[in-house]
């Protein structure tokens, strides 16, 4: 099955499952006010860390290098912040894990040796010679 498919249909099932487990233990009114709360909060903090990160790839490319880690980091915390902004618990928590730095650098991490495994993988190693033409050319 397509892993669109599977997202679009499973999350917000999971939302909805967590939005009934959480309310009905805490009730409507405060599961709406913490899922408000953690909205609110981790906006702040992802705008906190986006300066942080903005400042830091600053700071590389004054020393003329190339920002790449603040640039993926930058993306992540725009994810982060997008996830943190839709209602739900489950969506709450992978905001929050990518928001802070450690988490965020783990997980970073986790896909880049994804990736960088699957890209070792597409060349092909040789050898070449320069062949003159009769005519020196």
């Amino acid at each position: 099955m397509n892993t669109a498919i599977i997202l679009i249909l499973g999350i917000p099932l999971i939302e909805i499952y967590l939005f009934i487990k959480v309310g009905s233990q805490i009730g409507a009114l405060n599961t709406i006010l913490l899922i408000l709360a953690t909205a609110v909060v981790g906006i702040w903090y992802a705008r906190y860390e986006g300066f942080n990160t903005l400042k830091s790839g600053m700071s590389q490319l004054v020393k003329n290098e190339l920002p790449l880690y603040e640039m993926v980091s930058g993306a992540a915390i725009a994810f982060a912040a997008l996830l943190l902004i839709l209602p739900g618990f489950a969506t709450d928590i992978i905001g929050i894990l990518l928001v802070f730095p450690i988490t965020r650098k783990v997980i970073l991490r986790k896909f880049s040796k994804k990736n960088s495994s699957k890209k070792e993988k597409n060349f092909i190693e040789g050898e070449y010679e320069d062949i003159e033409d009769k005519d020196g050319k």
